[in-house]
């Protein structure tokens, strides 16, 4: 069988290539495998139909490069919706627009089984709720694209954690990412919440104001996104010192996990993960069993999409769980929430927030 996929947002990460991460010569040229558009490539059954935006340069640049007709590509996502029967529909807008767009899609005559957001879920937490709402009136299966949940050793590494005690009970966790929390910290909050299977309890942060990518995207305007952190203190009890405020070029994902039975030491810029096992007081260094060579952006990370795209072409046809659900991506957000909420009242916040602070916006790209 074959499924029929549209995209909203015709921009790097949905497949037209990331200035940073690709070639600028090569950005609208060629196939990149890490996007929306490389994910449903990959896949067997799933066939992308159609692509809209409001920028119709970028779309003539996207339909050249993923092999699109000109009556594929939509000026206005409203008008893709109207004409096309999905299957499956991926947000790769901004994230300011993400519940517009996904409730855009749910209710739409395209009646999409499945819709597959970027990351975060939303800019505000009520708007990440009232697009969970959205899609569960509609029968429509949420996927957010949390890209670590879709890796074979994150997968493994949580079996271990949370299945067979690799750590005990965890007690602690530190952490550094770089800037900035919406558009990339987002990834190491939503990789701790997963290991742990935990949400936060309570949260205090602090905002340095820094933001890069209004360099590295040639903004015109600024926004609220920035570098910053904090401490959370999770529902399970564990301790976790967050620090997303490192540069880009200087940044190092990293993880530190102390346990009852054991000690976790994560690095994903050199792919060094190493696991101390606890022995009688003593510290012994031991294998990850079921977790092979190093972890790497290039095959890792970039391999993640046509994982992602493969587990939504699974959706489709069998009923699996969701591996990233909205009620998922909500639980980073609020975080980062938090985190604002924490800077600018000087005091500490409890999670789940009060229903005015859900409605608390956080702008970013």
């Amino acid at each position: 069988m074959t499924y029929r996929a549209g995209i909203i947002g015709a921009g790097g990460i949905a497949g037209l290539g990331i200035l940073g991460m690709h070639d600028a010569d090569d950005i609208g040229e060629k196939k990149f495998e890490a996007s929306h558009a490389g994910g449903y490539h990959a896949t067997e059954e799933i066939e992308l139909v159609a692509v809209a935006d409001v920028d119709e340069e970028k779309m003539a640049r996207f339909g050249n490069a993923w092999d699109l007709s000109e009556d594929q590509l939509y000026i206005g996502h409203e008008a893709m919706l109207e004409n096309e029967d999905l299957d499956v529909v991926s947000v790769c807008t901004p994230s300011f627009l993400h519940n517009q767009h996904v409730v855009d899609a749910a209710q739409s005559a395209a009646s999409p089984d499945i819709i597959w957001c970027e990351k975060p879920i939303a800019s505000s937490v009520s708007d990440g709720e009232e697009m969970i709402e959205a899609c569960d009136e509609t029968d429509t299966e949420l996927v957010v694209n949390h890209s670590f949940r879709f890796t074979t050793k994150y997968q493994r590494l949580r079996q271990l954690v949370q299945e067979e005690d690799l750590l005990g009970e965890v007690h602690s966790v530190a952490t550094q990412y770089r800037m900035e929390l919406l558009r990339n910290s987002t990834h190491l909050l939503d990789t701790l919440v997963y290991l742990l299977d935990a949400r936060a309890s309570s949260v205090s942060g602090h905002i340095t104001g820094e933001n890069e990518a209004i360099d590295s995207l040639d903004a015109t305007q600024g926004v609220d996104d920035a570098a910053g952190g904090g401490f959370v203190i999770m529902d399970d009890g564990t301790f976790t010192t967050i620090d997303c405020t490192i540069p880009r070029n200087d940044s190092s994902m990293t993880f530190q996990f102390i346990g009852s039975e054991g000690k976790l030491y994560l690095n994903n810029d050199d792919g060094e993960w190493r696991y101390w096992r606890l022995e009688d007081g003593d510290h012994v260094e031991a294998d990850l069993p079921g977790i092979e060579g190093k972890w790497t952006w290039e095959q890792d990370y970039e391999g993640s999409f046509a994982n992602a795209a493969c587990h939504v072409e699974r959706l489709l046809n069998e009923n699996v769980e969701n591996r990233s659900s909205g009620e998922e991506a909500i639980r980073s957000l609020e975080i980062i929430v938090a985190f604002y909420l924490s800077e600018y009242t000087g005091g500490q916040i409890d999670i789940p927030l009060e229903r005015p602070l859900r409605d608390v916006e956080i702008t970013s790209w």
